[in-house]
């Protein structure tokens, strides 16, 4: 410990607006500069972007460590059970983002399907497109197959029920109290779906899900969108999907690697593509601030922590 303060570690560049946040409460330092190196050994607690993985090496160096206070909703980057017997505790932002996120879901399915943003990169090229090219595919009445029906899934499936299109779902666990009607099977799924959204939480048994079966099941009309993590969906088969038209269309807003290869995608037809930015809003920022603060506060004073998380 530094004086009477609690030292806090913020781990990642991208979190460092946090810190004039944090300095005044504790005495907090980035992870990824030399002095924050060297406060490791005193650290209490670290905040933590939880899509970065977090080493055990990492946490040797931490002996007092007691609180990995994840930034994000995700946090499938820090291994829970590693955490759990350690006796560090984990929290994460909740469902700080979801709505923002269930938006972006919207809006990455209205560009696809109503073919938005490929109208806009005609009419800059000067073109105006008519007659039979112009026309593109109404949302009411499409079959929208929700992969994971946690926060961001119920909060899409309620728009889309507005848009008048028919929901299902499929889920590892089942859950009676929903009003949708869960598929027996991921292919199932994909194979009753005009669109398939990707909503689940990523664990280590999931890696890769969306493969080249659910593609295929999904087939050269159906529409592909995730707004989870990359690493859910096979990439490399998507884009051999996708090429040869074997699946209709993506919309991305995660990818295996982030910031994902520019050049990967230049000759993948039918994909909108966004970087990431689909809980990336001011309103969304302001609460998982407020979610990592209340978390620091209750740990330092011994109280329940709001949003901790424990292994399953």
């Amino acid at each position: 410990m530094s004086g009477s303060r609690p030292v806090v570690l913020v781990g990642q560049p991208l979190l460092a607006p946090l810190l004039p946040i944090l300095r005044p409460l504790y005495d907090a330092w980035p992870l990824w500069e030399d002095e924050g190196e060297r406060r490791c050994r005193d650290a209490r607690a670290v905040v933590w972007a939880g899509e970065f993985p977090l080493a055990p090496a990492l946490l040797d160096i931490m002996p007092q460590l007691g609180l990995i206070a994840c930034f994000t909703v995700g946090y499938d980057g820090v291994d829970l059970m590693e955490a759990d017997q350690r006796g560090i505790a984990v929290t994460h932002g909740a469902d700080a983002n979801a709505e923002d996120v269930a938006d972006h879901a919207i809006g990455l399915m209205l560009s696809h399907r109503r073919g938005i943003v490929e109208g806009d990169r005609l009419l800059r090229a000067g073109l105006w497109i008519a007659g039979p090219e112009r026309l593109s595919h109404s949302m009411a009445e499409a079959r929208l197959g929700v992969v994971g029906m946690g926060h961001i899934g119920r909060a899409v499936a309620r728009r889309a029920e507005s848009m008048r299109m028919q929901i299902g779902w499929w889920g590892p666990r089942d859950k009676p109290a929903l009003p949708w009607p869960r598929s027996e099977s991921l292919n199932a799924l994909a194979r009753d779906s005009d669109i398939l959204l990707v909503a689940a939480r990523a664990d280590s048994g999931n890696r890769g899900m969306i493969d080249a079966g659910v593609m295929d099941a999904l087939g050269p009309d159906g529409l592909l969108v995730n707004v989870a993590r990359g690493q859910l969906v096979d990439e490399p088969a998507l884009r051999q999907a996708l090429r040869q038209r074997k699946l209709g269309g993506a919309a991305l807003d995660v990818f295996q690697q982030e910031p994902t290869p520019a050049d990967i995608w230049a000759d993948v037809p039918n994909c909108v593509l966004t970087p990431h930015m689909g809980g990336a809003t001011h309103e969304a920022v302001a609460r998982m601030t407020g979610m990592v603060l209340a978390n620091l506060e209750a740990f330092f004073a011994g109280e329940a922590l709001p949003n901790r998380v424990r292994p399953d």
